[in-house]
């Protein structure tokens, strides 16, 4: 934001140099970025947080400078002659869409001169890098980078019946802007229009057939206020920006909407001469009522750590313009003025007075009290995740929630719902929520791949979007793992995890099928029976879709459900004092079965005496077992509590294991 020093010096007056003043504005929270002399003038160029869009004119920035320097603010109050001719006899304004324009007004002015600014205006815009166009757009330009307020002019001759309506631009519809450039609009743009087409892109720009030109004689001075949103996406799908959508997309003053508007006829009766019609012709929402906020006046010490006087803060806080309802010892309470919009809360208060008081008359020692935070439960869980995680050598990745089509669509394991689409694209394309975290690590793993990090092993801990009918998306927390352990070792770290949470929770894999993952090496997990995630090697397939050239496996498992019932808090469990027997079994079964079906078999067979069933390996000979068949080669590990198992009852087991699977699947026990 550039501001000029010969034009802040009329609206205050402090006892201090151009160095001292931006020094202190630097400390209060409107950084100085440079000086720049422009003839006998000043040009300063300022930061404003986008918090902030007050500061964005010379009357807000000098309201700054008067509260920190304890100074009186000068700003003018606009009045002008009006004839006896009502605007409203002359012009109809009608909104359509209250939800892209909260308010409008519109003043008429007849017999105006149009020609060159006087020097004065032109030099003040001129420090400001604007160029000079005419008298009447020039004081436009003037009064907006005064108050903050966009304003625009139209040729009231040239609008068709005379007529203002703000309407959604229908599908198709084009105009031809200032810039002299045409532009296609749609339905999700607000417009300003006559009664046949637009007449400017609302809060944007203003169109080339209504613009002022030396023929001009009678105005329609446009004064409204915007919804942010709304300018914000026309802006940014037209690429069309100016230093009026930079102000409304920011949020503009609702009471500054009236003031700018009798501030630019003021000027224009001066300069350019006319007639102003009498009132205005003003439509839209009612201005709502500030609520009060009350400061408690012990929180500054307790936050700032250091004590501030009784009167101060409510002298401070009416320098910014609030209103004060009420003072006593212990309390202020406030109004907050209309251009301040993030003042809302308790602490704002406090940041205000911090800011103004001096944020350097803060000792770097001081003793602010503190207390302990409690962690949640999640933040605990997530912690041993992460625990588990790096210390089997994965890296914590982050990436964008926003994808591709491509990778959206690439793995959707948690649902099959058309994903969430975005206004607009957070990167040139990507503009899909993603359903799956799987997708954007392994284009993370692509990109190390190819910058010689194929050994880089990642993990991510975010939220997916998985679309509901007529409802807000549920957003489950997810854990993602991508590594080169195959699909061994990838099981082995949600097995550890499950350990580490869930001690004793029987995890089951089942049955799962896509043409991402290997179909004999993928899986579905179950915990305690309910769906926890998948699992899997990469296929060919879903190789060269990645473009890797390594291979991979991965996992995605659900943390809300991985953190129901956790153990948070180490437990001890006296171990067997009996020692453990295994036996290895060699079953032949039909290529159709899965372990996750022989698994489950083996489970309910082997009863209570089974500690742990270990997948070894699946081998095919058709020449020996004939063709459709496989081998699957696990073992049994056995364990009591209460004595030492026998031969015989170890055998038992055994058999019944061979039997029931044997009648559940068909099959053979190689000898």
């Amino acid at each position: 934001m550039l501001v000029s020093w010969n034009w802040l010096k009329e609206y205050v007056s402090p006892d201090a140099t151009p160095d001292e003043v931006v020094r202190r504005l630097t400390f209060s929270g409107l950084n100085h970025e440079s000086t720049e002399a422009v003839g006998s003038d000043l040009a300063i160029d300022l930061e404003v947080t986008s918090n902030r869009p007050d500061c964005l004119g010379h009357v807000g920035v000098a309201r700054e400078i008067a509260a920190l320097f304890g100074v009186p603010l000068k700003r003018p109050d606009p009045a002008a002659p009006e004839a006896s001719t009502s605007a409203a006899k002359l012009t109809k304004v009608a909104i359509e869409c209250d939800d892209l324009c909260r308010r409008y007004t519109a003043r008429v002015i007849r017999g105006v001169k149009v020609g060159p600014s006087p020097r004065w205006l032109a030099e003040r815009l001129q420090t400001l890098g604007i160029a000079a166009i005419n008298n009447i757009v020039d004081i436009t330009n003037y009064v907006l980078m005064e108050s903050g307020q966009p304003l625009h002019a139209f040729d009231l001759a040239k609008l068709a019946e005379q007529r203002i309506v703000v309407r959604r631009a229908r599908s198709g519809e084009t105009i031809e802007a200032i810039d002299h450039n045409t532009y296609t609009l749609d339905e999700s743009m607000c417009v300003v229009a006559d009664a046949r087409s637009p007449v400017a892109v609302a809060g944007v720009m203003g169109g080339a057939s209504t613009e002022i030109g030396p023929r001009t004689t009678e105005l329609l001075i446009e004064s409204a206020e915007f919804a942010p949103v709304s300018v914000r996406g026309t802006a940014r799908k037209l690429s069309l920006h100016s230093d009026s959508s930079y102000r409304f997309e920011r949020g503009v003053d609702p009471e500054g909407v009236e003031w700018a508007s009798r501030r630019c006829c003021q000027l224009i009766l001066e300069i350019a001469g006319g007639e102003l019609a009498s009132g205005a012709v003003t439509v839209g929402r009612p201005i709502e009522p500030r609520a009060t906020i009350v400061l408690r006046l012990a929180q500054l010490a307790r936050i700032l750590g250091i004590e501030v006087e009784p009167g101060e803060a409510p002298r401070l806080l009416e320098a910014l313009g609030c209103r004060v309802v009420r003072s006593d010892a212990a309390t202020v309470e406030i109004v907050p003025p209309s251009w301040r919009r993030d003042l809302t809360r308790e602490i704002d208060l406090i940041e205000e007075v911090a800011r103004l008081h001096g944020y350097d008359k803060i000792p770097e020692d001081v003793a602010v009290p503190m207390t302990h935070s409690h962690r949640g439960e999640l933040d605990r869980v997530l912690e041993k995740v992460r625990g588990v995680l790096t210390a089997a050598g994965y890296d914590e990745a982050m990436t964008a929630s926003v994808v591709g089509p491509q990778l959206s669509e690439a793995l959707s394991p948690w649902t099959d719902a058309a994903p969430l689409h975005t206004s607009t694209p957070l990167l040139r394309g990507d503009d899909v929520l993603r359903r799956s975290l799987i997708p954007s690590l392994l284009e993370a793993r692509r990109i190390n791949e190819s910058l010689a990090g194929a050994d880089v092993e990642q993990f991510e801990i975010a939220r997916v979007y998985l679309p509901r009918p007529k409802q807000l998306p549920d957003e489950p927390l997810m854990l993602a793992i991508a590594g080169s352990g195959g699909f061994f070792g990838v099981k082995g770290v949600v097995e550890q995890l499950v350990n580490v949470l869930r001690p004793g929770a029987n995890l089951e894999v089942a049955e799962a099928s896509t043409k991402l993952l290997d179909e004999d090496k993928s899986c579905a997990l179950r915990l305690n029976g309910r769906l926890l995630g998948y699992l899997g090697e990469m296929s060919d397939e879903g190789l060269s879709q990645f473009g890797l050239r390594q291979p991979a496996a991965v996992a995605e498992i659900s943390i809300d459900e991985l953190a129901q019932g956790a153990r948070l808090v180490a437990t001890y469990e006296r171990p067997s004092d009996y020692p453990s027997v295994e036996r290895d079994l060699n079953l032949v079964v039909d290529e159709s079965v899965r372990w996750a079906a022989l698994s489950a078999t083996v489970r309910e067979a082997a009863g209570g005496l089974l500690e742990s069933l270990t997948y070894r390996e699946t081998y095919r000979d058709p020449q020996t077992d004939g063709p459709g068949k496989k081998r699957l080669f696990f073992s049994l590990r056995l364990r009591s509590r209460e004595r030492t198992l026998i031969g015989q009852e170890v055998d038992a087991v055994r058999g019944h294991v061979v039997a029931a699977c044997a009648e559940a699947h068909g099959a053979r026990l190689l000898g």
